[in-house]
């Protein structure tokens, strides 16, 4: 995984650890370190290393959200011509189910673009 892509995912957890009780934080990471061991998540680093892959951009924000009940791991990207686009990943199975922003198509790797 590329370091520009660690930086932000490691200030993320510190601001949720900071923003949260002590006893909350520890809770809530422990449940999802269990949920990716046990299978339940996919591993953010791996929804990381596919957006590398296959999309130019560094890593602005990443959240682990529930919708409609599932959890989803919506990740935004900052594009090589300054465009900010949001990617939304089922957390369960890893599959890509969502793209939301302008140029996205310019974000693509060249050996992606069609």
């Amino acid at each position: 995984m590329c370091g520009q892509q660690v930086l932000p995912a490691l200030w993320l957890s510190a601001l949720l650890v900071l923003a949260t009780p002590q006893g909350l934080a520890d809770d809530h990471w422990r449940s999802l370190h269990d949920a990716v061991r046990s299978g339940q998540l996919v591993a953010l680093s791996h929804i990381l290393d596919w957006l590398e892959a296959h999309y130019e951009g560094q890593v602005l924000e990443v959240e682990l959200e529930r919708d409609d009940g599932q959890p989803v791991y919506e990740i935004e990207m900052l594009g090589p011509q300054g465009q900010v686009v949001e990617f939304e990943f089922n957390a369960r199975s890893g599959e890509l189910i969502g793209i939301e922003g302008v140029n996205i198509e310019g974000m693509r790797r060249k050996e992606e673009a069609r």
